[in-house]
């Protein structure tokens, strides 16, 4: 996946900081980076479609229409100012959401994100939705601690990444309750279905992290995991951009318990192409299951799957798969199949499911192979091979149905005419189309099948489902080369998609506007898409047009473009095609993301998608396959019986089309959409090559343009896109009006101060919130400029106060130097004057004899007692680092429980602060422990009180409990109760649809009725215009029939004849009234063909006695020709026995050349005899060669006459034939014309007689029709008010049903909250009685610990006591020292008082002098004993180190042996390689010799080259002189023939011998190149090894060289180490016993100092133990409060599902209420309908009265015409044009009643099949409504007795309801009292805390003593060293 990583068992997640947060060196770099505020823009770049960064020299950004100078380089561009773009400030570089760039033009989109993209930054935010780059690359971005990075945080909170969205969807989830989707969409090969997987991971791993893990149950991710392979192999394919395509989209919905575990999941599937399981292109593949089911891994699968499915092994038998890649190099298709065999295995498929999976998808792919031939002239398509082993056969078997069924179903499919099945012939693309559209029939519901399998192990039905987080996947916008159905389709729903992200995006950016306060008028963005999407949805838009195209069976592709163009060509996003990839484009469409152009080929077949209904049967009732069955069990197919049930439904769906499924599908899920919360990510691919880093400029542009990204930002800019918080604010632009804000109030009058009076910007830029302040795009990067040139300002400023003190404080430096100098002269000054000065002279000699000389007596004395100090310190060190390291572990102790109380909860530093009243508090501590006395006594009398009331409340627990089994017994009544009632709504609400259905469909026949009625009505209109026309036409034609006396008695004839005609079709009219329309087009078909076929003897006879005429000719021709065959018959003869000879002779001439040159192989041509014969040879073979080519010249010459010949005669038969045919064109069309003359007057004449007969025929009809349509209407009517009145009763029943229902409901639910509540009550009452038991016990314990601790703290004080006397005598006894020494010090001096009162004031500096140096001796003593430290430590490192260099010496020992051995090694490996030097020198020899005798062999080839070119030359001049000769005359045809053969056999064996020769020349100077490379190469190897080991041993020897040394040097140190350590030591071994004397005395003080130690570690100990203890007990009463809160968690969520429950319940009866209301409006329409239609139908037959009044006045009529016909014969010349045109007029009225009368046959039938299917249906549905409602009266009977039961009940109930409700008082009175209690409790546990916290005072009193006393330790130790010492 982009940006996952595979981690090893055990190992780290790798850090992701670097992928998720630009580093601190690339923040510098970025804010280091040349910027200009004024001047940096961007400008596009027409050669890689992206952006480049200049500098603006001139023109006004400001001014759309103003020209700018840009400079980039060198190079200057001159645009317009909108293509030119700000650069937004440094502070934006790798901008984490780019909406809060300040300049939100495309350039600065486009360049934040590929910078963040190149720095390894795949994640950026762009507003609501996450933008998400491919990287190409696997980065650690999805692992564990990822996952953690991101867990319970806001989006604000952590870097931008795809599951911060996801986080956000699960919290906003469990929060709000409410549904939440996130839409992933993007191109293909973006990630789409990558970042699906990793949001559904981020979701199973957050929901599964709390609760307990079932064992050997398989995860949420698991179960997906192990879809994957089965959808992928059935949904996937390769195409242009990428291996692995999806191609079709998915919507995951995830399930979440109430509390957010997983509940299950379920997937939804939109638009699988189809279309790619018969065509691909070449580049693309089909999906991948085809490909995998020929792998050798499914011969394992059962007895082997090519075997069970009818398969061979080569794919390209396969025409359906085989027209595009057939392999892909990055998908392996054996393992595919394992792991599609596995999932199924997993998921639970049976064999039988599987198989016959397998075996369907491989009947599709061989449906490919099946081919139709056209037989006979009719186009009638027919597959003659029906074989097991043929395609058909194949497929047969794959599907489990006959094959030669199956194939007459495809060439010759049944459908119904009226209620009759006929047969339709195909021809053979309808046939092949048909086989394609069954493939993808099935297969698409195989697709649809398993997903159906997927969801049934996806969902976990023992839990509940609370709220989902969503994901769908789905193709993004498309624009490609061609744009067909598939992309149109794709792309709306893109734009619904876009319209839903603008619509949510403002609506949120608005909500944050009124929540902020800020002046804002609420704008909908979602209408900017609303054109595009009204011109797809409205009634005569796309899809409408569409599906009305697709209905008529007519309509062509040409014809939806015109429909298309008329109804939408005005609207403003319906445009011309403007593709310059496909030039045949229709139409194009101006969507959000760019104007499309569309080509609508092949739209009306892909959106029907037909199947063959007679195939569909054949699979239904047929196949043995019984998944196939299973499919196609909700189409309807062919049954050759009606159904059983009439009455019901009829399928769901069998004729919808493509578009219509698709846009329920769409409809479906905007509506999930916009129920759910929604979150958005964009998936972008980078480049199209696959590489990490590479973006494309063009190609990622378009891709934000089809994604939204661009129109998101442009939404952006209408609005304050930049937002910040006032801290923020004020931190960062605090520095433009610091004494403005300094005054403020707030953050609030901070931000106005700055922006209005330091900026002063327009109110227009900025809006002011409650917590931000709103920026409109581009004003930030203002604020930026503006803060830069403060900050400049200050900056010099400071420079400058910088640069003045730096110089102040040099010119003091030098001021002050120049005093120095002025002291240091005066000093010599001074210096030099006392030389000479006599008093400084006396004083010099003076000095050395004054008695403060003695000082060295008095050091000397000190520096003894110094001595001894020394030696007694060692030991007394000692003791203390022992002491100390003691000290050490009980301090570590002592930090560890510091560290455990302050875990407990009580600070440490409190117990510190007490330790120090310890001392003061040792008496009050009897009093505290009587008072803590008499407290558990008092607790005692309450414990006692407590379980008095624990008694009475365990009593009222039992009665409850029996009460609320009580109450369970009456709920299983009542919900038994409930569930009948359930059973009566459920059968009257089926039976109420039923009764709508059947009003539905009387309905939509009604409508059909009315609409034929009007037609009719219209009908009439126009036969009574006729008719009105006749009339006026009547006086004319009076005087026309006069003269047509004739024509009008054959037409009394055929009058009589169809009068009789006409008797005998009313009779049987009734039976023959579907049938009519049929046989009146056969009739019409038959009569053309009579006439065409008249025409077609006619033309024939003509044809026939032009032939004749002809057929002389030809045969005469056809005798010359034959002829001249047999002529060429017998040439051909001679020629064919003149090859057969001149064949043996070339196999003779083959063996003899083959023979000649195997010799030549065995001999060589070394000497010259043979070289000789190789001449002699090689001039036979150029003289037959010589003859072969003159042979050839003969034959070539031969032959070309013989062509010129027959072309002559050729070219003369073409004149004749191309004559003849002239003729027959001229005498044909004369015929055709008079032919069209004679058929045109005998049309006239039959449509006249025809028209009037018809006429008089349909009026009677019609008559007929209404009479029976008035019945049937009738009978309607009376069957709607009898279901409208049993209807009626019916809701009144379920009303009173649905009233009982929820009075009883309520009933339940109360008692339910009443058991709840005591449920609560008891278990609350039991916890509190559990935690008080705890209590005690813990106080109990805590009362044992403290009396112990008392009275360790008694023996403490004793101690204590006892060593602090024993302290004070040693004090004592120093004290007594001290005056010892004073004394004696007095005495001594007060004898040398009169000796030092001289040099008193000179001893008083030398005394401070000595007490400097006395300070500075005590320092080095200290330095000494730390060198003493040293030394020890460094003897044990020294000793160490002699071990350690004695170990190295004895290594080195073993090294120079080893190098011995490496150095004997190396000779013998010198001595080999010296041996190959000279074998290769040898080789060399050998391979110059053999290259001098390659190059000898060189040289005589290219001699025998040379005589055999010179030789070829002869030979051209002999075959030169012997054309001529030919020329001249040669020899006959056979023998030039025969020579021409053998020369072309000699040249043959000539040309394989020359080339054989020069083969082999160059295969000699081939071996001579090798051979000279190879010796080269030798050469060059043998030089290079030699020198390699040459280089080795130089450098084997400088290491040994080396190694030698270093080793000397550091044997002699380590020698010198050693003489020194064993100085030191014996040095040392003196000190050590020195300090053992020491030693000893220090332990006796140390024991003691153990014992007491051990003490402390006892009480210490007990202080641990009573603090664990509270620890415990403090836990436990956590635990309990979680209980507590869970229960009160899961009872607040229960009665939250009461309350949906009941809402649930609320809004079903007023869905049926609006039913019930939407039934009567039905039925009152329906009654005024057939008001209407009565009076209709009365005005039909006054109407129809007229028209036969009409009728007889015209019959009258015409008789009195038949009187004057003989009058008007005169006048008919001049009214023969007038008559021309009443003819053609009365072929108009043929026409027309042809189609009035095909009209009326069709509604005649339909009013039959409605009057069939009402008398069947209404008798039917009668008897059954009677039944029902006999049965529902029995029903009602018993409802009623129930009824009154559960009144009975009901009083039952209420009256446990009040003694509840009573109960209920008394339990709450009880609850108060027991809260009361609980208070009490709780001050009982304040107080046990107080007591608690005393204690651990108490603990912290005795630590502190513990130190003190530890310290009184070491003090006492001190002194015991320095009386020691003393």
């Amino acid at each position: 996946m982009p940006g996952h990583i595979k981690l090893v068992k055990g190992a780290v997640d790798p850090d992701p900081t670097e992928f998720l947060v630009p580093s601190m060196e690339v923040k510098r770099a970025d804010q280091a980076k040349v910027y200009d505020a004024k001047k940096s823009v961007w400008i596009p770049d027409e050669k890689t479609h992206g952006y480049k960064e200049g500098l603006i020299e001139s023109g006004d950004l400001e001014d759309p229409a103003s020209k700018c100078v840009v400079a980039v380089g060198h190079e200057k561009f001159t645009l317009k100012a909108a293509q030119v773009g700000k650069v937004n400030p440094p502070k934006f570089e790798k901008c984490e959401d780019m909406v809060n760039l300040t300049f939100l033009n495309d350039a600065s989109v486009f360049w934040n994100l590929k910078t963040r993209y190149q720095a390894k930054l795949i994640h950026t935010y762009s507003g609501l939705f996450v933008v998400v780059v491919n990287p190409y690359k696997r980065y650690p971005l999805y692992t564990h601690r990822v996952c953690k990075i991101y867990l319970g945080k806001r989006r604000n909170e952590a870097p931008p990444h795809l599951w911060a969205i996801a986080e956000g969807a699960y919290r906003n989830m469990l929060a709000n309750k409410k549904d939440n989707a996130m839409l992933i969409t993007g191109e293909s090969g973006a990630g789409k279905t990558e970042n699906t997987k990793k949001v559904i991971t981020y979701l199973a791993m957050v929901a599964t992290g709390s609760g307990k893990k079932v064992e050997k149950k398989v995860s949420l991710e698991d179960q997906i995991v192990a879809t994957n392979p089965i959808l992928e192999s059935y949904g996937n394919a390769k195409t242009a951009r990428n291996d692995n395509s999806s191609r079709f989209g998915k919507f995951i919905r995830i399930h979440f318990t109430q509390s957010g575990k997983l509940a299950g999941c379920d997937i939804v599937s939109y638009l699988l192409e189809k279309s790619r399981i018969t065509e691909q292109q070449a580049v693309e593949r089909s999906y991948h299951i085809f490909y995998q089911l020929l792998q050798p891994y499914g011969d394992g699968i059962g007895s082997g799957l090519k075997n069970m499915c009818h398969l061979s092994s080569d794919i390209y038998d396969y025409i359906y798969v085989s027209q595009g890649k057939t392999a892909v190099a990055s998908i392996d298709d054996n393992e595919e199949l394992e792991y599609t065999e596995d999932a199924f295995n997993v998921l639970g498929f049976n064999e039988e499911e599987k198989f016959g999976c397998y075996m369907l998808t491989a009947g599709v792919m061989s449906c490919g192979g099946v081919e139709f031939k056209t037989k006979g002239r009719d186009d009638q398509a027919e597959c003659e091979d029906v074989g097991p082993e043929s395609f058909p056969g194949k497929v047969a078997g794959s599907f489990g149905i006959n094959a030669a069924a199956m194939i007459k179903a495809f060439c010759k499919p049944r459908i119904k005419v009226g209620t009759e099945w006929v047969t339709k012939g195909q021809t053979c693309e309808q046939a092949t189309g048909s086989v394609g559209g069954i493939g993808r029939a099935i297969f698409d519901r195989v697709f649809k099948w398993l997903i159906e399998k997927c969801n049934d192990t996806l969902i976990d039905p023992t839990l509940k489902k609370a709220n989902f987080c969503a994901v769908l996947d789905i193709a993004g916008f498309e624009i490609f080369e061609y744009n067909g159905f598939e992309q149109i389709s794709i792309n709306f729903v893109n734009e619904k998609l876009q319209q839903f992200f603008n619509h949510h995006m403002f609506v949120v950016e608005q909500e944050e506007y009124v929540k902020e306060g800020i002046d804002w008028v609420m704008v909908d963005f979602g209408m900017d898409l609303a054109a595009a999407i009204i011109m797809f949805e409205k009634p005569m838009g796309i899809w409408a047009i569409l599906e009305e195209e697709s209905l008529f069976p007519k309509a062509t592709d040409k014809s939806f473009e015109e429909k298309l163009k008329a109804s939408l060509g005005k609207l403003p996003v319906f445009l011309k095609p403007q593709s310059k990839t496909d030039k045949n484009a229709h139409f194009a469409i101006s969507h959000y993301a760019g104007i499309v152009s569309y080509n609508v080929t092949g739209w009306l077949e892909k959106n029907k998608d037909p199947v063959n209904d007679s195939v569909v049967e054949i699979l239904k009732s047929t196949s043995s396959v019984p998944l196939l069955v299973h499919l196609w069990r909700d189409h309807p197919g062919q049954p050759t019986t009606a159904p059983k049930d009439d009455g019901k439904k009829k399928k769901k769906g069998g004729g919808k089309t493509v578009s219509s499924y698709f846009k329920g599908q769409l409809d479906d899920l905007m509506t999930t959409l916009y129920k759910t919360e929604p979150h958005f990510i964009r998936c972008v691919v980078p480049n199209t090559h696959k590489e990490p880093g590479g973006v494309e400029s063009g190609l990622v542009m378009h891709q934000y343009q089809c994604n939204g990204v661009l129109a998101g930002i442009a939404i952006c800019r209408k609005g304050f896109p930049n937002k910040m918080l006032y801290p923020e604010f004020k931190a960062r632009y605090n520095i433009l009006a610091a004494k403005l804000v300094a005054k403020a109030k707030n953050d609030k009058a901070a931000a106005s101060a700055v922006l209005d009076g330091a900026v002063k910007m327009e109110k227009d830029k900025f809006r002011l919130g409650h917590t931000k302040v709103f920026f409109r795009a581009g004003i930030l990067g203002y604020m930026e400029e503006f803060r830069e040139d403060k900050i400049g300002s200050v900056l010099s400023w400071l420079q400058a106060g910088a640069r003045g003190k730096a110089s102040r404080m040099q010119f003091k430096k030098l001021q002050d130097q120049k005093l120095a100098l002025y002291a240091c002269q005066r000093a010599i000054r001074s210096s030099m004057m006392a030389k000479t000065w006599l008093w400084m002279q006396i004083w010099l000699a003076i000095k050395p004899n004054l008695k403060c000389t003695q000082f060295g007596k008095f050091k000397k004395e000190y520096e003894d007692k110094i001595a001894l100090a020394e030696a007694n310190i060692d030991g007394a060190l000692d003791a203390r680092s022992k002491v100390q390291a003691v000290y050490d572990g009980l301090a570590g102790q002592k930090n560890e429980l510091s560290l455990a109380l302050k875990s407990g909860g009580s600070a440490v530093q409190d117990i510190i602060d007490k330790t120090t009243r310890i001392e003061g508090q040792a008496a009050d501590v009897q009093g505290e422990l009587a008072g803590v006395v008499n407290r558990i006594k008092g607790e005692k009398a309450q414990k006692v009180a407590l379980e008095g009331q624990i008694g009475k409340i365990n009593a009222t627990v039992a009665q409850l409990e029996g009460e609320v089994g009580v109450q369970e017994g009456v709920l299983a009544s009542a919900e038994q109760d409930r569930a009948d009632k359930d059973d009566q709504i459920k059968t009257l609400k089926d039976e109420i649809a039923h009764q709508s259905d059947m009003i539905t469909k009387l309905g939509k026949e009604k409508r059909s009725v009315g609409d034929g009625r009007q037609k009719t009505e219209e009908d009439i209109q126009a036969a009574e215009d006729k008719c009105n026309h006749l009339s006026r036409v009547k006086g004319k034609l009076e005087q026309a029939l006069d003269e047509s006396e004739d024509a009008l008695e054959r037409e009394k004839k055929v009058k009589g004849d169809v009068e009789k005609a006409k008797r005998k079709i009313e009779g049987d009219l009734k039976l023959t009234q579907e049938a009519v329309s049929d046989l009146e087009r056969v009739k019409a078909e038959l009569s053309g063909t009579v006439a065409r076929k008249e025409k077609e003897g006619s033309a024939l006879g003509a044809k026939i006695d032009d032939e004749a005429t002809l057929a002389s000719k030809y045969s005469k021709q056809a005798k010359e020709l034959l002829a001249r065959l047999e002529e060429l018959d017998e040439e051909l003869v001679i020629e064919r026995g003149a090859r057969a000879k001149a064949e043996k002779s070339r196999t003779m001439l083959k063996k003899d050349i083959e023979d000649i040159a195997s010799r030549l192989e065995e001999a060589g041509s070394n000497t010259s005899t043979q070289v000789e014969l190789n001449k002699k040879r090689e001039a036979e073979l150029a003289r037959i060669k010589a003859e072969l080519e003159e042979l050839n010249i003969a034959q070539e010459g031969t032959c070309a006459a013989l062509r010129m010949k027959h072309n002559n005669t050729m070219g003369d038969l073409g004149e004749q034939i191309d004559n003849l045919n002239s003729n027959k064109v001229k005498s044909e069309k004369d015929k055709a014309g008079l032919e069209l003359d004679l058929r045109d007057a005998r049309l006239d004449l039959e449509d006249a007689v025809k028209g009037k007969a018809e006429l008089d025929k349909t009026g009677k009809l019609l008559q007929g029709s209404i009479v029976d349509s008035n019945t049937r209407l009738d009978e309607m009517a009376r069957a709607l008010n009898e279901a409208e009145s049993t209807k009626k009763r019916l809701q009144v029943e379920n009303q009173d049903l649905n009233r009982q229902i929820e009075e009883l409901e309520a009933a339940i639910a109360n008692m339910n909250k009443g058991k709840i509540s005591v449920t609560t009550q008891l278990e609350d009452t039991k916890a509190l009685a559990d935690a008080e038991a705890k209590d005690r016990a813990a106080l109990l314990t805590k009362f044992k610990m403290m009396s112990t601790d008392l009275e360790n703290l008694r023996e403490k004080l004793e101690n204590e006591a006892m060593r602090k006397s024993d302290a004070l005598k040693a004090l004592s006894k120093a004290q007594a020292e001290i005056q010892l020494w004073k004394s004696r010090y007095e005495t001594e001096g007060m004898g040398r008082i009169e000796e030092l009162e001289g040099a008193r004031a000179k001893l008083q500096a030398k005394i401070v002098e000595n007490e400097e140096l006395v300070d500075v001796l005590q320092t080095k003593v200290a330095n000494a004993e730390k060198s003493k430290g040293r030394l020890g430590t460094d003897l044990d490192d020294i000793s160490m180190e002699y071990e350690r260099v004695h170990a190295a010496a004895l290594i080195t020992e073993k090294r120079a042996k080893n190098f011995d051995k490496v150095l004997g090694e190396w000779l013998s490996k010198a001595s080999d390689v010296t041996a190959e030097v000279a074998a290769s020198q040898d080789e060399g020899r050998n391979y110059s010799s053999e290259l001098f005798r390659l190059k000898a062999a060189q040289d005589e080839a290219v001699e025998q080259l040379d005589i055999v070119k010179r030789e070829n030359k002869n030979l051209a001049d002999e075959i030169k002189d012997l054309l001529d000769q030919l020329g001249e005359g040669g020899r006959s045809i056979h023998d030039l023939d025969k020579q021409r053969r053998r020369l072309e056999q000699e040249k043959e064996e000539l040309q394989a011998a020359l080339e054989e020769a020069e083969a082999t020349l160059e295969m000699e100077e081939n071996k001579v190149l090798r051979a000279q490379l190879e010796l080269a190469q030798v050469r060059q190897e043998i030089d290079r090894r030699v020198a390699e080991k040459e280089d080795e041993f130089n450098n084997t020897r400088k290491n040994h060289a080396r190694a030698m040394d270093s080793l000397g040097a550091s044997i002699e140190t380590e020698q010198r180490a050693k003489g020194e350590g064993l100085r030191v030591k014996k040095q040392l071994e003196g000190e050590i016993n020195e300090l053992e004397i020491g030693l000893d005395h220090a332990n006796k003080a140390n024991s003691e100092g153990l014992k007491s130690i051990k003490r402390y570690q006892g009480q210490l100990r007990e202080t641990i133990q009573l603090f664990e203890d509270e620890a415990r007990a403090r836990a436990q009463i956590s635990e309990q409060v979680g209980i507590s809160e869970r229960k009160a968690a899961a009872l607040s969520g229960e009665v939250e599902e009461s309350k949906a429950l009941l809402d649930g319940a609320s809004r079903a009866q007023r869905q049926l209420q609006g039913d019930i209301a939407d039934s009567r409006g039905a039925v009152n329409n329906m009654q005024t309908i057939n008001g209407r239609d009565m009076t209709s139908k009365r005005q039909l037959e006054s109407s129809i009265h007229t028209m036969q009044a009409e009728v007889d006045g015209m019959l009258l009529a015409a008789k009195n015409a038949e009187e004057k016909s003989k009058k008007a014969m005169v006048d008919a010349a001049r009214l023969a044009d007038e008559l021309r045109a009443e003819q053609d007029h009365a072929t108009s009225l043929a026409a027309a009643r042809n189609s009035l009368s095909n009209q009326l046959g069709e509604l005649e039938g339909r009013l039959a099949d409605a009057e069939n299917a009402a008398l069947k249906g209404g008798k039917a549905s009668m008897a059954k409504m009677e039944m029902k409602i006999r049965e529902l009266e029995a029903e009602l009977a018993s409802t009623q007795s129930r009824t009154g039961e559960a009144a009975k009940a009901l009083q039952r109930g209420e009256r446990k309801a009040k003694e509840l409700a009573f109960a209920q008082g008394e339990d709450r009175k009880n609850q108060d009292k027991m809260s009361d209690l609980a208070a009490k409790l709780q001050g009982k546990i304040k107080t046990y805390k107080q007591q608690i916290e005393e204690a651990e005072e108490i603990a912290a009193l005795n630590l502190a003593k513990f130190r003190k006393a530890q310290q009184d330790l070491e003090e006492t130790e001190e002194r015991a060293k320095l009386a020691m010492v003393l």
